[in-house]
């Protein structure tokens, strides 16, 4: 497929996110209402605290962290996972197989105008306010870069992992309790509720071996550690890419297997 039927898709993402702004506007109020709870949570946790530093994290750290894992969440949603199922309930996916274009390929890009769409009106807009006030507090230079690439590996990661909860919905013919479980263990295990650094030493070797960290996780460590050497950056991406690669794969071999079980609903 040409790169102008691809940009086309997009295109049409975009214009169809446009037209609910309202979505957009209950969204982001959400999303500050959720801030203002994780302000207030947080604040208690460290005024309970011996030190103001906790697991190398202070006050303003772990705001600055989470605010961005936040807003970092809501740009990567595409919600794949409930198309696929209501496709799936209505039979409609025996119609969405027959297009001139692989279905995973087709629900990638059918979601990513959706995705700039939240980039511009919701990530851009904090990480501007965050800069502002936080004073300065995040260095820019090369790291921005690097943020950039890991971003976009863990928009294909998440949507890779998206697309394979759905599949299942070939065998349950029903999606809600699957994705909400989905839901919980990806913002758990990707640092989106809880950095990282406040797990226990034990729980964090296992989460860092795990595709979800590497979906918030990464890019934000090398966001605002400017410090990191090269060596460092490179070693944080070695995980990132080898989990693309892994679920490129699976997620295209956990499909084509479920298709010789699907059972269409309706239609």
């Amino acid at each position: 497929m040409s790169i102008k039927k691809y940009s086309s898709m997009i295109r049409a993402g975009i214009l169809d996110a446009l037209q609910f702004r309202l979505a957009l506007i209950v969204t982001t109020v959400g999303n500050l209402l959720y801030l203002l709870l994780i302000y207030h949570l947080w604040k208690a946790v460290f005024a309970s605290a011996d030190s103001p530093v906790v697991n190398g994290m202070t006050f303003s750290d772990t705001m600055i962290y989470l605010v961005f894992a936040s807003s970092l969440m809501n740009f990567m949603e595409m919600w794949v996972v409930w198309f696929m199922g209501r496709s799936i309930q209505s039979g409609e996916i025996a119609c969405d197989l027959l297009r001139p274009i692989s279905y995973r390929s087709w629900r990638f890009f059918d979601g990513i105008g959706e995705n700039i769409v939240k980039f511009v009106t919701t990530f851009l807009p904090t990480a501007i306010v965050v800069f502002i006030v936080s004073k300065g507090a995040i260095k820019l230079g090369s790291n921005l870069l690097f943020f950039v690439f890991s971003a976009g590996l863990s928009l294909v990661i998440n949507f890779y992992i998206n697309f394979m909860v759905g599949t299942i919905c070939m065998y349950t013919d029903t999606i809600w309790g699957i994705n909400i479980m989905k839901v919980v263990i990806v913002e758990l295990f990707s640092g989106a509720t809880v950095p990282i650094a406040f797990f226990p030493d034990s729980i964090k070797q296992i989460v860092l071996l795990l595709p979800f960290q590497t979906i918030v996780n990464t890019p934000l460590q090398l966001l605002l550690h400017p410090e990191f050497s090269l060596m460092e950056r490179f070693t944080m991406l070695a995980p990132q890419i080898t989990w693309f690669v892994i679920l490129f794969f699976v997620s295209d071999w956990f499909f084509n297997i479920s298709l010789r079980r699907i059972t269409v609903n309706g239609g």
